[in-house]
């Protein structure tokens, strides 16, 4: 396996927006590489802590590896961000000062050609971000029905020749099963239109929605977000990086609800079920990656990162 030393997207901008207390608990929930986590941890005080979570059992251990050399204490837990608030609890966390998730696939499981992956590499169809897992992305390849396999590309890479991508797959299995990535990326490029080669690699939705679905990676992503706004502290901050719309939607959407959970209808003029906010939005529109970031990373080209703070629990 390569050595992770990619630079975390959105550093410096997380680092700021997550305007740390030397002394506070912070929660990494997709800890990857342990890039963000390193920034985290230097910038803490001596009674301050960095709980890391992933999925990912190689990227724990490559992150302890990193994390080792500042000297500092953290705990690292093996889980799913959805499974935030279990993970707290058995830590006997009641309070935290911030929380980050840089959602989707690191570049850490990007440069281990062997995962599975990446479309520019030829590899196993695997794409699992937790190897004990059973399902993999050569079972929805080879086993789901061509119906649904069309729904899960249109769905999840919202792109629009699904059904004949989908199509071309079932037939190709037929005559012997799609065992690697690059099988993959050639059965999407002969079944897509040349024009289509312009917006990029042809088989770049097909994996993503693969990927998504395989891990997961939708599903419990605003109960996740609920959890932490419950755990967080007046004035904490919640900082979340996505690189798809279909993530950047759910987080500009949860966030929203929670600035504003009020559920009266819209002909009454003023708030009668007195809900009342937890979250104050410090980002009204999400921070991007300037052209500097762009030029040394260009996988941060379509990072989105949105940040809220915690309000007094009333």
């Amino acid at each position: 396996m390569t050595d992770f030393i990619h630079k975390p997207v959105l550093l410096i901008e997380c680092i700021e927006g997550l305007a740390i207390n030397t002394n506070g608990t912070y929660v990494d929930g997709t800890l990857g590489g342990g890039g963000h986590s390193a920034a985290i941890i230097a910038s803490l005080g001596g009674s301050g802590r960095l709980i890391g979570i992933d999925r990912d059992g190689f990227a724990l251990e490559a992150a302890k590896k990193r994390l080792d050399e500042l000297d500092k204490p953290f705990i690292l837990v093996r889980d799913k961000h959805e499974n935030m608030r279990q993970v707290l609890q058995n830590l006997s966390v009641k309070a935290v000062d911030g929380f980050l998730l840089d959602l989707g696939v690191s570049s850490y499981q990007l440069d281990q050609p062997e995962r599975g992956f990446s479309y520019r590499y030829d590899a196993p169809l695997d794409m699992r971000m937790d190897d004990r897992d059973i399902s993999s992305a050569y079972n929805i390849v080879n086993e789901y029905p061509e119906k649904k396999l069309a729904n899960i590309i249109k769905t999840y890479g919202e792109e629009r020749y699904a059904k004949r991508i989908a199509k071309a797959l079932c037939i190709k299995r037929t005559e012997k099963p799609i065992r690697t990535t690059l099988e993959l990326s050639e059965i999407v490029a002969d079944a897509v239109p040349r024009r289509h080669f312009r917006e990029g690699n042809p088989a770049a939705r097909t994996f993503q929605a693969i990927r998504i679905v395989v891990n997961e990676e939708l599903t419990g992503l605003a109960h996740t977000i609920a959890d932490m706004i419950n755990f967080l502290k007046p004035g904490g901050r919640i900082c979340i990086i996505t690189f798809h719309s279909l993530e950047d939607r759910i987080v500009k959407q949860t966030f929203k609800y929670w600035a504003n959970p009020c559920g009266c209808p819209r002909e009454i003029p003023y708030c009668v079920c007195g809900k009342k906010p937890k979250l104050s939005l410090i980002t009204k529109k999400p921070i991007v990656p300037g052209t500097e970031e762009l030029a040394a990373n260009p996988r941060a080209h379509s990072a989105k990162l949105r940040i809220a703070e915690g309000l007094n629990k009333l």
